[in-house]
């Protein structure tokens, strides 16, 4: 009879605002939940039963069922943090977490709250991996495929491979000794085996720079510089300390700690013509003319070093500020001749000593850089990010983690800012996307649907009394 089936259709109505209730539940509960995504359940009518009517067959409903919980991935907004690895996805996208005692477990997070345990991994606060590529730290350039994103705590020594000396030569000054700054054997001002090696009446100027070996020990490169005597003319020699020669054949000789000898030409302006570059030999001391052009293929004269007595000298390029192609070409920075007193305007070098971390940044577009004690400042990862064609198939795990399922399809992996991937946001966690406004209408509205399917069955049973009333 139709007067039970009402029971059931009350009662279907009961399990389904029941369970509409604890989503609206769960979504405010997670309120302040990290990148929380809110759920919504829909409903659906129940197969309808068949009865007959004056007219024939129609059909009577016989209630409502769950039709779906799908979630809501609309952009939740940011909340700023003092924290650089606290990330934000700025768009489409999930961070990719490895879980921790596997290898291949991998579930997607919008959650960005990340920190580097002790073996300098990225991590969650449960301990899932993030993913990333790590880069070449000279190039930039990815490296490798998909893994754990993993910043070094140290940074390796960088052997110095170029160094820059700018400066301003005194035009006035005259030649300060008849000998040269450097000649064979007793030709020259420089002797390796005196203390000092060389006198301080026999040069006008020097300019003293720190340079790195493939250890990350520091050792001076000082040039000295001197009127040759001709008209505009200096002469300049490159030394290290004679006791931190290591050169096959330099140690305990008078030219031990003489690098590079040659001379620079300015022209009546102040600014380089030319440059003459000799290296010294260390087994003999004698001076090898390097040619412009042919012996500097990056365009700067280049000396051999070496610190800690390895098989394969140090090349180092000697920048004045003028670099040849087909002449000598004066830079943005050059060293010059004027009518005032010598001085380094500038100097630099590209070699480092062993550095520790000290701070990481993180780019718009996923680059994590580490900033290292020696001043280095290196691109070590890039952070991963996925999508997926069916957000609504992403199944929810807890912890903000979601995976794959056949209905979500295999995720698309891509770099940030790339093939309909969000860019990142750093110092920035994504907030909850519930609305609690809304939340609370909808609450409203399934209290009432479940209160009225409550009417339908306590009048369907006060229905049934008085048909078994009817028996008395």
């Amino acid at each position: 009879m139709s007067i039970s089936s009402s029971l059931y259709a009350g009662i279907s109505g009961l399990s389904t605002m029941g369970n509409a209730m604890s989503v609206i539940g769960d979504n405010i509960s997670n309120v302040n939940t990290v990148a929380f995504k809110s759920s919504r359940a829909t409903f659906q009518d129940v197969l309808a039963q068949q009865i007959s009517t004056a007219s024939g067959s129609s059909q009577v409903g016989r209630g409502v069922t769950l039709a779906s919980v799908s979630g809501l991935f609309a952009q939740g907004s940011f909340e700023s943090s003092s924290q650089p690895t606290d990330l934000a996805i700025g768009g489409n996208g999930f961070f990719i977490v490895r879980a921790p005692g596997t290898e291949n477990n991998l579930y997607y997070t919008r959650a960005g709250e990340f920190r580097f345990d002790q073996s300098g991994y990225l991590v969650n606060p449960a301990g899932y991996v993030a993913q990333g590529w790590a880069l070449d730290q000279d190039t930039g350039e990815v490296t490798g495929t998909i893994g754990d994103i993993l910043v070094p705590k140290s940074s390796a020594p960088v052997a110095t491979d170029a160094i820059e000396v700018i400066t301003n030569l005194d035009s006035r000054e005259t030649e300060n000794s008849a000998l040269d700054l450097y000649a064979p054997a007793a030709a020259g001002n420089w002797d390796g085996t005196g203390d000092p090696p060389i006198g301080s009446g026999t040069y006008a100027y020097h300019s003293a720079i720190q340079v790195y070996d493939s250890l990350g020990n520091s050792h001076d490169i000082t040039t000295y510089f001197d009127p040759s005597g001709t008209a505009n003319e200096w002469e300049y020699l490159v030394t290290c300390n004679p006791g931190e020669d290591e050169r096959a054949g330099a140690s305990g000789t008078t030219w031990a700690g003489a690098l590079l000898y040659g001379t620079i030409t300015f022209n009546t302006s102040g600014d380089i013509t030319n440059i003459t570059a000799n290296t010294v030999v260390p087994a003999t001391g004698a001076l090898a003319a390097l040619t412009a052009g042919v012996d500097t293929p990056n365009g700067y004269f280049q000396f051999a070093a070496n610190f800690t007595g390895a098989a394969t000298d140090q090349t180092v390029d000697l920048n004045f500020g003028s670099t040849y192609t087909t002449a000598w070409e004066k830079e943005a920075l050059a060293s010059s001749q004027y009518a005032s007193a010598s001085t380094t305007i500038f100097q630099d070098q590209n070699g480092f000593g062993a550095g520790f971390l000290q701070s990481v940044s993180v780019s718009a577009e996923g680059i994590i850089t580490g900033h290292y004690s020696n001043g280095q400042i290196i691109p070590r990862n890039l952070i991963g990010l996925a999508d997926f064609n069916n957000l609504i198939g992403l199944s929810k795990l807890g912890g903000n983690l979601f995976s794959v399922t056949t209905e979500s399809g295999a995720p698309i992996t891509g770099q940030p800012g790339t093939n309909g991937l969000g860019s990142i946001a750093p110092n920035s966690l994504e907030q909850s996307n519930v609305d609690l406004g809304a939340e609370f209408v909808r609450m409203i509205t399934v209290q009432r649907g479940f209160q009225a399917n409550s009417k339908i069955i306590t009048t369907t049973d006060d229905m049934l009394a008085e048909l078994i009333n009817l028996k008395r």
